[in-house]
């Protein structure tokens, strides 16, 4: 499942960050901000009417990020 297909305040864990090339700017970012394997992500909330952006958190730190970034995250639904 996407990171951009949770429902708001549900957990889940991270699985992978996939990337369009080897150089791919946007998933080195997203590793760069805590996007990481086994790393815990919430969804807090999403802009009007489900657009963008929504409000993720990864550990205590919040983002904002475009679904379309958000797509970019394979995360797994905890218990």
């Amino acid at each position: 499942m996407r990171l951009s297909d949770l429902s708001r305040s549900a957990s889940a864990l991270v699985t992978a960050v996939d990337a369009v090339g080897p150089d791919d700017p946007i998933a080195q970012r997203l590793r760069a901000l805590g996007f990481v394997h086994g790393e815990t992500v919430r969804l807090i909330t999403t802009g009007p009417f489900g657009a963008d952006p929504i409000l993720v958190q990864v550990g205590f730190t919040r983002f904002a990020l475009r679904r379309s970034e958000a797509a970019r995250v394979r995360v797994e639904l905890t218990a």
